[in-house]
């Protein structure tokens, strides 16, 4: 009898609270390619000084975020020079497993006060491969064992794709036998096993953003960016379905696609900000603009009907009234801005917001239409910090654009 009563008060506290998930983050902008972590059960209240450090470490000039996944952090930066490495660590301990190091022309060094240059694109994990793209065009298949080469393609030499004036900054996207890529007028794929190139838009220059994953009546699509124009573009194929025009200052269209069933949503800094456009068949219409959502260097995150996202310019003397706002997806109408933040990159985990702030300091707060307000920030790593944390399996990964990358504790009990 008393053991039924244990096991009756042990499933009653299951029901009661559920148990924590712990997710991997395998590619850019997380498993679902939104922003949004599936990890539920971290910790957000945290001490003054911050979670428990596991690890720190150094891996050079960039701005690319941190993957992971089956036990490992995967990361990137330039040495001083034109060479770059892919560091593979242990996620737990920090543990250095493996190194690949490949040609990655910068357009500025370490001489520079705020650090300009570097890697960009993050690495991708599929399977037991890395698909890594330089900035100067040469897509590499990697093992995850030990980092050995399977295939390369060097988009340029091979096929004479224009180079953008920052270089490729986009990650590859895997989608079924497919690695999809922001180059070319309107993309480019190739086979994920062999490389070899299934389709190419054209050679024109492409944009700095990463291809999303979408569908188009019922169809595998992926909306990309040119440097003056989003496509819709069925994936086998390469076929163009849909355009809408975008052209920003500098040709700096580098925050991803949104798309929400028939609605694209785009943004980009130098005055230009956010629209939300339509699609009705192939043709896409202008349903709302907001000029002061903008988002100069990271991705918003479309949350429960409403973007959350960085508004503002963030450059080599860090942010320009950059803000943490909150938009109607449905209309534009601006809900909050949060102004305490500045610049920076965030993602969202069960509905709360973990915000890596240009200045180096980690926040959290819940994602909420009516307001934002931290549960928890600490000052983690020096200036400046232009991508996103990463939150994996009960740990968050840090790194600012000289290279500085923690790893912290945020495990629930």
């Amino acid at each position: 009898m008393k053991n039924n009563f244990c096991l009756v008060l042990s499933v009653a506290a299951a029901l009661i609270c559920p148990a924590a998930r712990a997710a991997d983050w395998p590619n850019f902008r997380g498993p679902n390619h939104n922003g949004i972590s599936l990890e539920t059960g971290w910790v957000a209240k945290w001490p003054a000084a911050g979670p428990k450090q596991l690890w720190k470490t150094s891996i050079g000039l960039g701005y690319a975020v941190i993957t992971v996944a089956n036990g490992r952090a995967y990361a990137t930066g330039n040495g001083v020079g034109d060479t770059a490495t892919l560091y593979c660590f242990e996620a737990n301990t920090g543990s250095n497993l493996w190194t690949f190091s490949f040609a990655n022309q910068i357009l500025n060094d370490y001489s520079k006060p705020k650090g300009m240059g570097g890697t960009s694109g993050a690495p991708t994990i599929d399977g037991d491969r890395v698909y890594l793209m330089s900035g100067d065009g040469c897509l590499y298949a990697l093992t995850t064992q030990r980092g050995g080469v399977v295939w390369s393609n060097n988009l340029i030499a091979g096929l004479g794709v224009a180079k953008p004036h920052w270089g490729f900054t986009g990650s590859p996207l895997v989608q079924d036998n497919l690695v999809v890529l922001d180059a070319g007028g309107f993309g480019a794929a190739v086979d994920k096993m062999t490389g070899k190139v299934v389709w190419i838009s054209n050679k024109e220059m492409g944009g700095y953003s990463t291809p999303v994953p979408c569908s188009f009546n019922g169809a595998a699509a992926v909306a990309i960016l040119s440097a003056d124009t989003a496509y819709g573009v069925e994936t086998k194929s390469g076929r163009q379905i849909w355009s809408f025009p975008f052209k920003t200052g500098n040709n700096l269209n580098i925050a991803d696609v949104i798309v929400s069933n028939n609605d694209i949503f785009l943004s980009a800094g130098y005055g230009h900000g956010g629209v939300l456009a339509r699609l009705d068949g192939t043709n896409a219409t202008q349903v709302w603009a907001n000029q002061s959502f903008a988002n100069h260097i990271n991705t918003s995150v479309l949350l429960d009907g409403y973007l959350y996202g960085v508004a503002g310019m963030v450059n080599g003397s860090g942010a320009q009234g950059a803000t943490l706002q909150c938009v109607d997806f449905a209309t534009g109408a601006e809900k909050w801005s949060f102004p305490g933040l500045g610049g920076g990159g965030f993602i969202v985990a069960d509905h709360k917001i973990i915000m890596l702030s240009d200045t180096g300091e980690l926040a959290v707060g819940e994602a909420s239409p009516a307001s934002f307000a931290p549960i928890s920030r600490a000052k983690l790593l020096g200036e400046w910090c232009w991508c996103a944390p990463t939150l994996a399996n009960g740990r968050i990964y840090c790194r600012n654009n000289l290279g500085d990358m923690v790893c912290l504790d945020v495990k629930g009990q």
